[in-house]
């Protein structure tokens, strides 16, 4: 006799609970996660000489965390990163600040929920905004995204200034990302492992989302109802961050990506 079919529910509570038990977030530093972020994005071919950013919001008010400028992706160590005020000024550490990260404090204003920003101008996530496209979320993988990825249809030119971040922080909203058209994208994260897992899965999504439409024309996006329940699953605490501590375990067994 077959046993009756029990709830989703059921299953996502027992998921939930068995993950929150065996799935251990692993210890760093701040500036050592960041630094794990950097290589992750490097090794996912994110890199676009210096053009990519990374944050984290300081303790300190109006003030935050990033790579020192000159530096890229790929050779990021703990030791690299300073934190400025709202002027760009170094509070802590030697170096100057990305000058375009100035943006990242008007999202950081708007959002309190925000702890940490990623911006690159990945090759496919920088496809769809050449061609001025929104992301369309056609696949399981892409869901992380689903509802959560705004689109800014206008540049408002290399991002140095006040009027850029205003621009971006509203086009953003609400949501944990956006593509910025004739730019790049960004991610916004309640952790820096979280804005890293956005920006991996932003960038498959683009690049997914190219290559089916340039195979097969406009896509079809799955059911609302069930990609909002994969949205949600997909970015539980516990999985995001093993998924972040996996891609760190890959870069340390990279030659060339070491972390110091």
């Amino acid at each position: 006799m077959n046993a009756p079919l029990r709830e989703k529910s059921y299953f996502d509570q027992r998921a939930t609970q068995d993950m929150a038990k065996h799935l251990q977030q692993s210890k760093r530093s701040m500036c050592e996660t960041m630094a794990y972020a950097c290589r992750i994005l490097a090794m996912t071919e994110q890199e676009a000489g210096l053009a990519g950013q990374i944050s984290v919001r300081s303790e300190r008010p109006g003030a935050y965390w990033t790579l020192r400028f000159g530096l890229g992706f790929d050779e990021a160590k703990p030791d690299d990163f300073i934190e400025v005020d709202r002027d760009l000024n170094t509070l802590t550490g030697e170096g100057m600040a990305n000058p375009a990260t100035r943006f990242h404090l008007w999202v950081y204003d708007a959002r309190p929920d925000v702890s940490s920003i990623i911006h690159t101008h990945s090759p496919w996530a920088t496809t769809l905004a050449t061609a001025r496209q929104p992301l369309v979320i056609a696949q399981m993988d892409m869901t992380p995204l689903h509802n959560d990825c705004a689109f800014l249809s206008d540049w408002p030119g290399v991002p140095i200034a006040d009027q850029e971040g205003v621009m971006i922080s509203k086009a953003l909203g609400s949501k944990r990302s956006i593509i910025l058209a004739h730019h790049g994208y960004l991610t916004a994260g309640a952790t820096c492992e979280e804005a890293t897992y956005l920006s991996v899965y932003l960038e498959r999504a683009a690049r997914l989302q190219v290559r089916a439409q340039s195979a097969f024309g406009p896509l079809t996006p799955v059911d609302d109802t069930l990609a909002a329940e994969a949205h949600d699953y997909l970015l539980k605490p516990s999985i995001v961050n093993a998924t972040f501590d996996y891609w760190a375990r890959q870069t340390r067994g990279t030659p060339t990506l070491p972390v110091a």
